[in-house]
């Protein structure tokens, strides 16, 4: 009899132990960001993804300006058409991607660092004026 009853209360153990992985499992789900290629605009290029944090501060000041639609540190060239001649970016049509300028401390111009943002919402980051590109997770 004591067998049958340690068994019982092992069943019933393990059936809480599964029934509390799958809603803790669920409410994780529904905290966590989206996630794929799918989830995050440019993501699916083929492009290392980073987070908007992990870039020089520079660059998040810039996203806040884009966000809030200037002004602008160059209104000359921010903002302009970006015409990805590099082919480094997914090729779209002219006038998909604009560019601005993300400041380096110390430099007398605009510098080599920029942020590109696609017609998709999509984001990038280039440290070397164009010959590499960082797909920018904003929401991180």
């Amino acid at each position: 009899m004591l067998s049958r009853r340690r068994i019982s209360v092992a069943l019933v153990g393990l059936i809480v132990l599964v029934l509390g992985g799958w809603l803790i499992r669920d409410v994780m789900a529904v905290d966590a960001p989206p996630t794929g290629a799918g989830s995050l605009p440019g993501a699916d290029s083929g492009l290392e993804v980073v987070s908007l944090s992990s870039l020089p501060p520079e660059a998040e000041e810039t996203w806040r300006l884009i966000e809030q639609g200037g002004p602008f540190p160059y209104p000359g060239k921010d903002g302009t058409t970006f015409g990805n001649r590099e082919s480094v970016l997914p090729e779209k049509p002219s006038g998909y991607y604009r560019e601005y300028t993300v400041e380096t401390p110390g430099s007398d111009d605009r510098g080599a660092r920029r942020l590109v943002t696609g017609d998709g919402d999509e984001l990038y980051y280039t440290g070397d004026h164009y010959a590499s590109f960082l797909v920018v997770d904003p929401r991180r």
